[in-house]
This record gives C-alpha cells, sequence and structure tokens, in this order.
C-alpha cells in the first residue's frame, strides 16, 4: 500500500514539475489570443472589443501587445509563440503592402508555419491625407476667423504658403506634422515631400505619440491658428473638427509604386490572424470572420472616448452596450449571454 502511495506521489510531483517547466499542458487549456495593439486608438478599442468577446464569451485567455507597425506585423507573420500578436484587427494594409504581401504568400505556403490569412474587412471607407484648418481656406463667420489661404487647394500650393506655417525652430521652413516614427504612413509622407518638390519649403516633424499628433491638431484649431499635417479616419479629431483635405493627384498604382505622387489609396482595414489560428481556436475564428463594423461606428466610439476621457476598454464597453444588435450576431446566444453577464 505504501509503494502504491510513494507511487502515486512520485507521479503527481512529476506532472506538477512538467507543468511549470512548460512541458506539459492541460487538455483544456485554449490558445492565447495575442492583439497588435498599435498606438492608435480605433485599432486598441476593436481590440478590446474583440478581446472581451473571445475572453468572455468564448473562455480564451488574451493579450495586447503594443509596438508600431512593422514590428508587429513581422511578428505576426513569424508568430513564434510569447508575446508574438496572432491577430490584427485594423489593417490599413496599403501602408506596409510589400511587408502584407510576403505574409499572404506565406500564408498560403504549406511548406512553412509562417504567414496570416485574411478574414475580411473590420470596416470599409478609411481614409488618409494632408489637412489643414478649413477655416485657412473658406474662414468661419461663427467663429469670426476670416480665409487667410483662400488659395491653398491643393499639395501643390504649399510652397505659396509656407509662412503661414513657420517652424518655430526653423523660421526658414514651414512645419508638417507627418505619422508616429515606426508608422507606414511615416515613410510614404517622406516619398511625398520629394515627390511634390516642398521638401526645400517645409521641415517634417514626426510626434512621439498618436495623442500629440492629434493635440497638435486640436491646440492650433481651438486658437484658429494655422496647421498642415497627415491624418487619417476613423479618428475622433476629424470627426470632431472641420478640416479641409488638400488636393492630390488621384491615385494611380504605376505611380504610388514608385514616386508616391498621387493620392493615398482606399487603404483596406481587415483582420488578419496567423494562419495556425484556424486550427488551435476555431471559434475565435468563426466570430472574427463575423466581426464587421462601419467607418460612422468607429468615428462614434472614438468621439465617445474624447468627450468623457474614456479609456480604451471603457470605450469597448459602450460599444457592447450601444451595438448589442450587432455584435450580438457574430456569436452563438450562449456566448452572448456569457459576454453581457460579464459587462460592466
Amino acid at each position: 500500500m505504501r509503494t502504491i502511495k510513494k507511487r502515486v506521489l512520485m507521479f503527481m510531483a512529476v506532472t506538477i514539475t512538467m507543468a511549470f517547466m512548460g512541458g506539459f499542458t492541460p487538455a483544456t487549456a485554449k490558445k492565447t489570443i495575442v492583439f497588435a495593439d498599435y498606438g492608435w486608438d480605433s485599432a486598441q478599442v476593436h481590440n478590446r472589443i474583440a478581446g472581451f468577446i473571445i475572453e468572455k464569451g468564448l473562455g480564451y485567455p488574451v493579450k495586447y501587445v503594443q509596438g508600431e507597425t512593422v514590428m508587429l506585423n513581422t511578428a505576426l507573420i513569424q508568430a513564434k509563440g510569447g508575446e508574438a500578436p496572432n491577430v490584427n484587427m485594423e489593417t490599413w494594409t496599403e501602408n506596409w503592402q510589400d511587408l502584407y504581401d510576403e505574409g499572404f504568400a506565406k500564408g498560403k505556403d504549406p511548406n512553412t508555419n509562417e504567414g496570416f490569412i485574411n478574414l475580411g474587412a473590420n470596416f470599409p471607407n478609411s481614409v488618409q491625407g494632408w489637412y489643414v484648418p478649413r477655416y485657412m481656406v473658406e474662414g468661419d463667420k461663427e467663429r469670426g476667423i476670416e480665409p487667410i489661404a483662400p488659395g491653398l487647394k491643393s499639395v501643390f500650393d504649399l510652397p505659396k504658403y509656407w509662412k503661414l506655417f513657420k517652424d518655430p525652430e526653423d523660421p526658414s521652413k514651414g512645419i508638417f506634422y507627418s505619422c508616429i516614427p515606426g508608422w507606414g504612413c511615416a515613410q510614404v509622407n517622406d516619398q511625398k515631400f520629394e515627390a511634390y518638390g516642398i521638401r526645400e519649403k517645409y521641415n517634417i516633424m514626426q510626434p512621439g505619440s498618436g495623442t500629440a499628433l492629434a493635440a497638435s491638431m486640436e491646440t492650433a484649431y481651438k486658437r484658429k491658428k494655422p496647421w498642415l499635417g497627415y491624418y487619417w479616419a476613423p479618428t475622433w479629431v476629424l470627426g470632431k473638427l472641420d478640416m479641409y483635405q488638400l488636393e492630390e493627384p488621384a491615385f494611380d498604382q504605376k505611380i504610388w509604386d514608385t514616386t508616391k505622387a498621387c493620392a493615398y489609396p482606399a487603404v483596406k482595414c481587415d483582420i488578419l490572424v496567423h494562419k495556425k489560428l484556424p486550427e488551435q481556436a476555431p471559434e475565435v475564428i468563426d466570430m472574427l470572420k463575423k466581426y464587421e463594423t462601419t467607418l460612422e461606428i468607429t468615428n462614434k466610439f472614438l468621439a465617445y472616448m474624447k468627450d468623457t476621457r474614456a479609456k480604451t476598454d471603457e470605450a469597448a464597453q459602450w460599444f457592447l452596450r450601444e451595438y448589442e444588435s450587432l455584435w450580438t450576431q457574430w456569436v452563438p446566444a450562449d456566448v452572448a449571454a456569457k459576454v453581457k453577464a460579464a459587462m460592466k
């Protein structure tokens, strides 16, 4: 009897040791869903909407790994475990097209474990471009603002108006607020500067965060001052501030592939997952395939964040309350019930 007990105790000790060493995984353990948590609010809120449903409704552990576009998408392609993301909820595909093409091709290659698959659109109709406050071009009677640049219609008019945007650290040039270092659009804007011949008249300023970029625009707008820079939608900024998008030559794929001397393409905001995730978490894939919102919905939860100073997880909860009839279509009724029971 003692021998049997000793063997049982020895087996239990070995089992526990293996579990701590990572050599034993309970049969019921589920794959951790790791979201690429980019530095802009819309991506982070979509991550937390999906993450809450996946964690509370489907029972999978979730993580959010922060970083910039190229780094996180490279990790998504490789997905070597640990902190590597296996879900991208908001691609902005054309901003890193070459890397996307590489990851998509590997996703179809049965001879490698690297790569990702595209589950479809999160939301359509995203826009990107160069903006100035509309009052600079057209004035604003309600705010008592006269137009100071009525001829500023396109990017080719910028050399004429550089003095309106003087760089406080280099008054010999204007200042252009570009993307955050590491974002794909930072390289695009740099190429556009060269292609449009405005580098001699403007310096490029790269804010340290998406929040800093938004603050630069909002501060100038409130003070009725000039501002010039890159921005995109969906965002609370373009939803609340009346900005004027400068004209560029129509998008042309050949030009885009060479000099970038044309408008940004209509950017796809799709959902990507690592190629192995469907076999590791089939219920998650079923939900993400059905996950679809709109530009308007995204603008609304971003405006809610701004108006109430809500955090990203609070904005996700707001979405789940306000759009219950939408997200409950993405999951079975029993899963929806678990999600609603877990909501604050």
